[in-house]
């Protein structure tokens, strides 16, 4: 164990000295868990209202507008003016009492003398439109909000603007159709990177997005890892007809293309990220489980197997205890590598949109807007950009691991 632990801290001072590879990585993570708590960053529900004193989290718990003094059971549109009509004490209009004011039935004229004359319609100097009742006012609450950076999240469509311009709204000023008129920066609504061609906010799409590529491509390598391991490493140990028929079903199962797998699942299936999730997986581990078959078949010869096995150790310890650890050059290698693999089999699938279903955000979603919205610069520039920074981190990270653990390098 304490050979481990210092072979261990050899290859990691070997990735700290490649300096290109380790400020990627602190990179990478720093992007990683900043977009982790996407709803502090981008949410169309304030973090905390307090109302005269008392507190609502709506961030976490679902109101409705009777919580906050308003009439309706369903939960408020926090950014509408009647919210914050509610929010500031001011009331809603009453409901006009039209009987009493215009509305005259046959019940009004029973055992009544109804006549007009011409001195009705004298004019008298007054105003005869009948008085409106108005509501009460009120004096205006003590409320403080504690709103997120962007106050959209990914799948809110706004139904009003200050600048006139709800989609396609670009971050800088740009001319009418017909090239007479400005039109105002989308900064003036808070979306800081314009918004998409059905009005959503692109800067919380994308930093969503973010974060559900790289959960994504980390899953589907650990489980891809996971399941290689176990029968790449059941194949090399055992070898004979195991290995045999598992290299059989190997090939023939690696032949059939996962895309038209995808489409005809998708056909009869209602699409999910987790339907996504499964189909990937069913390939995702042949690349590692050959990796791992070769190193079981040759660490299963050397002495110290071969006295496990006369001490009467069962094979799943032997395979856990002693070849495994021995054999994890490859699987830490090539996980930087199953990561990106992952996140551009997402991306692909999106932009094809064969890949999850909309309003969830994807890169690959956005990609697929910019290239039907080339004016659109303002949606492709950055998600091109996020995607390329992406890979490029994980490749650099990648080639940093594979030479640390090259045993050819040394101090």
């Amino acid at each position: 164990m304490l050979k481990l632990n210092k072979e261990m801290k050899v290859k990691l001072d070997i990735f700290k000295k490649d300096k290109r590879s380790f400020y990627s990585f602190l990179i990478l993570a720093f992007l990683f868990i900043a977009t982790l708590p996407a709803e502090l960053i981008c949410n169309v529900r304030p973090i905390m209202i307090v109302v005269e004193g008392k507190p609502f989290f709506p961030i976490t718990v679902t109101y409705s507008e009777k919580d906050f003094g308003g009439s309706l059971p369903s939960e408020p549109d926090y950014k509408s003016a009647r919210f914050l009509s509610i929010l500031n004490g001011v009331p809603e209009a009453p409901q006009a009492e039209t009987k009493d004011a215009f509305d005259l039935g046959m019940d009004d004229f029973e055992d009544e003398a109804f006549s007009i004359g011409l001195d009705d319609f004298e004019d008298s100097g007054e105003s005869i439109t009948p008085p409106a009742e108005s509501a009460p006012l009120l004096s205006p609450r003590e409320t403080w909000t504690l709103w997120p950076p962007v106050r959209y999240d990914y799948k809110y469509i706004p139904t009003e603007s200050n600048t006139g311009n709800v989609v396609l709204a670009a971050p800088y000023r740009t001319l009418t159709p017909n090239g007479k008129a400005f039109i105002a920066s989308s900064w003036g609504d808070g979306h800081y990177l314009g918004t998409d061609d059905r009005g959503r906010d692109v800067l919380a799409r994308l930093i969503y997005g973010f974060r559900i590529s790289m959960i994504f491509g980390a899953s589907l390598a650990i489980t891809g890892t996971l399941i290689g391991c176990l029968i790449g490493g059941a194949q090399g140990f055992f070898g004979g007809w195991v290995d045999l028929v598992g290299q059989r079903m190997t090939e023939i199962w690696g032949s059939i293309p996962r895309l038209y797998i995808l489409i005809i699942l998708s056909s009869f299936l209602v699409p999910s990220a987790l339907l996504l999730f499964l189909i990937l997986n069913l390939t995702a581990w042949m690349g590692i489980a050959a990796y791992i078959r070769a190193e079981f078949l040759k660490i299963r010869n050397f002495e110290f197997v071969k006295a496990a096995k006369g001490l009467g150790v069962s094979n799943f310890t032997i395979m856990r205890k002693h070849i495994l650890p021995n054999a994890l050059t490859p699987v830490v290698t090539f996980f930087p590598f199953e990561v990106t693999a992952g996140i551009l089999a997402l991306v692909s699938l999106d932009f094809l949109n064969l890949g999850v279903p909309s309003p969830a955000p994807s890169i690959g979603e956005l990609l697929s807007q910019g290239k039907n919205n080339l004016q659109a610069l303002w949606i492709l520039l950055p998600t091109f950009t996020s995607l390329t920074l992406m890979i490029t981190l994980l490749t650099f990270v990648g080639e940093g691991i594979r030479n640390a653990f090259d045993p050819r390098k040394t101090l």
